[in-house]
């Protein structure tokens, strides 16, 4: 089934619905988007020659023209790549090579360093403003019905680092998606025609995924003016939307209660927080439903499942009464109907309620693979199951508690980070001998990037020199915001550096 199918199904149902908004202006209702989304798939296609199966990057802040490009990358039997607005111009390269991408839309503020990136990229023919005349001129194409496509067609391929820190292309197909949106209603949260969902996060990554779900049962896609996210803001649109969910990550769950706590807006029109990303602790959710109320619903999944392996809704958030309330509140929920999940020993043999091991996923939701990289694929998907590289357990009520991430990466506001991407950078500095790079804990961004180095015998660095490296080859949220300096750094007896040394000293 066409993803696509779920816009024409509620254009149908629910034509006169708000369908995107700019800020607190309703831009387009449903019957208007389904005709720009079947126009511009017309332009895809017959305009840029695109062909069936092609890839189109989507490098962008967000804004409306984000929900109306995806539908028309379905529309047109094509595959979105929606690309982290952060990243360096050399990591756009890389996927725009790794995907082979034919045309990529942009925002005007990223369009500087996808200009740098598109002379590495001999297959990206076409880039578009999408604020500019050429997307104008795509909108006056011959509308396109939806493409015939196969369940098992990529719709959308996620680009999230390795533990190598290359990145991966996480091949997500329609079927992946659609099995997505629905364990949505089943495990998260309602949604009701004419409610919204403000995307204060990144429509790249959790926030645009929940642009499904929300098409699905005609819900308005709101996307604020500034594109990001800012406090005084969403409270403003709150005033202007009804029934307002939102994906947010646990630092900006407490920003927005900080923030709350100081100014006392209006929240009746606050329907749901959906938070994930990274830890959220149990103190912080408390002081979130003290000013909401009962409006959390957290969930717990990764790219290779896009937001879906466990979740935890308002009612069990609210369940007080429970003996095990705490416990749960710590936990990241049960698994989605529909998911497997399993705790498994080094064999992936299962383990007993209480006992650790890695969290292993299956079900419709889990990727087909990594784009042009076989030997990742097997090792993710090894045995049938998806190996998360998250530690944790499961309890006797299948609320599953993580008690680590895959070793080494790092969460900062919501944002991974592969240490292993970052300490090469260091690395290229001729003074730099040793560099291993950890997540610090910090009161707002849950981690911050903390690099232990160590320099060469008689030459010295400093951090000024390496944030000027690190910011030369990697996205500027994954340098480090601390650097200490050692003579060396701890090693075992085959001269592996101990992490776990270098952690006890923060």
């Amino acid at each position: 089934m066409n993803l696509a199918l779920l816009l024409e199904r509620s254009a149908r149902a629910f034509p006169r619905q708000p369908a995107v908004a700019l800020g607190a202006r309703v831009l387009h209702d449903y019957a208007v988007l389904a005709g720009r989304v079947a126009r511009l798939a017309g332009g895809l296609r017959e305009g840029l020659g695109l062909l069936p199966g092609q890839r189109v990057a989507l490098v962008m802040k967000n804004c409306p023209q984000y929900v109306e490009l995806l539908f028309a990358c379905w529309q047109a039997g094509l595959c979105a790549v929606p690309v982290n607005a952060k990243l360096h111009p050399r990591e756009l390269a890389f996927i725009f090579r790794d995907t082979a991408a034919g045309a990529c839309f942009v925002t005007a503020d990223l369009a500087e360093g996808v200009a740098a990136a598109q002379a590495e990229s001999p297959a990206l023919a076409s880039v578009i403003d999408v604020d500019g005349a050429d997307y104008d001129a795509l909108l006056r194409h011959a509308p396109l019905a939806p493409a015939d496509v196969a369940t098992d067609d990529l719709a959308w391929l996620f680009y999230t680092s390795g533990t190598t820190g290359k990145p991966k292309g996480v091949m997500l197909s329609h079927a992946n998606l659609l099995a997505a949106a629905l364990a949505y209603f089943a495990d998260v949260d309602t949604i009701a025609p004419g409610e919204s969902i403000l995307h204060a996060a990144p429509m790249s990554h959790g926030s645009g995924l929940y642009i499904l779900p929300h098409v699905i049962q005609a819900a308005c896609n709101v996307v604020p003016e500034s594109g990001g996210f800012d406090e005084a803001e969403i409270f403003d649109l709150l005033r202007a939307h009804r029934g307002v969910t939102l994906f947010a990550a646990p630092t900006m769950v407490k920003r927005l209660v900080a923030f709350a706590e100081r100014a006392r807006p209006e929240c009746t029109n606050l329907k749901t927080i959906v938070y994930g990303g990274g830890p959220m602790y149990v103190e912080d959710c408390k002081a979130a439903m003290r000013v909401f109320g009962c409006k959390l619903a957290q969930i717990y999944g990764q790219g290779e499942s896009p937001m879906t392996i466990t979740a935890m809704d308002k009612a069990l958030h609210a369940d007080t009464a429970h003996p095990r309330y705490e416990q749960r509140l710590a936990s990241v929920g049960r698994p989605f109907a529909g998911i497997e999940v399993r705790v498994a020993d080094i064999d992936d043999n299962p383990l007993p309620a209480g006992e650790i091991g890695e969290v292993l996923v299956r079900g419709p939701t889990v990727m087909a693979g990594y784009l042009n990289n076989p030997e990742a694929t097997l090792q993710t998907l090894r045995n049938g199951w998806l190996h998360t590289g998250d530690v944790g357990f499961l309890d006797e009520e299948g609320f599953l508690t993580l008690r680590d991430r895959s070793k080494d990466l790092i969460i900062s506001g919501g944002s991974n980070i592969y240490p292993r991407e970052v300490e090469e950078v260091l690395l290229r500095h001729p003074a730099v001998a040793e560099a291993s790079v950890v997540g610090a804990p910090d009161a707002e961004w849950g981690e911050i990037v903390l690099a232990f180095v160590a320099a060469r015998p008689g030459m010295q660095v400093g951090a000024d020199e390496l944030d000027a490296l690190c910011l030369g080859h990697i996205a500027r949220f994954k340098r480090p915001k601390r650097y200490v300096f050692l003579d060396a750094l701890p090693k075992n007896a085959t001269g592996k550096v101990l992490k776990t040394e270098l952690r006890k000293r923060l």
